[in-house]
């Protein structure tokens, strides 16, 4: 599923949030799962895959009883901070409290459509960088561009 756009969100005194209509609205259960997986990044935002998209992404790794000590620190972290979130009837889901604070997310946020995830960003945080990040897109294409290389 393409994730584009972004949107502004409230995020209640229960932690949940509300999921666009427009980010849904291609939302398929047979292709997309039930539920999406939260994970915090360090950078103070939280990542949003479609349960499908976190399976398969999980999958592309190689399992092992004797992973290497990075590889094996790496899935402990990531999968340890990533937790399964079920979508009401209302298209909301619960942030985990942890995440919250891991990240610094306040009650408002923006939320971006990242390709092949959603990210929640606080709003103030995410004001804050928009015009560094719109001056550095050249930039980034152009690094992007010769890592393909």
């Amino acid at each position: 599923m393409l994730f584009t756009g972004n949107s502004e969100h409230a995020v209640d005194s229960k932690g949940r949030l509300a999921i666009a209509a427009k980010h849904r609205a291609g939302w398929d259960t047979e292709k997309d799962g039930n539920a999406w997986f939260a994970i915090p990044w360090p950078t103070g935002h939280m990542r949003l895959y479609t349960e499908k998209a976190f399976m398969d992404l999980a999958e592309r790794e190689p399992s092992s009883l004797t992973p290497a000590e990075e590889r094996a620190g790496l899935d402990t972290a990531l999968f340890g901070f990533a937790e399964r979130l079920e979508m009401d009837g209302n298209g909301r889901i619960t942030l985990p409290k942890s995440h919250l604070e891991m990240t610094g997310i306040k009650d408002t946020v923006v939320v971006v459509g990242a390709r092949d995830r959603l990210e929640v960003h606080d709003k103030e945080k995410w004001n804050a960088t928009l015009q560094d990040r719109f001056q550095r897109l050249p930039e980034l294409v152009r690094r992007t561009q010769e890592t393909k290389q």
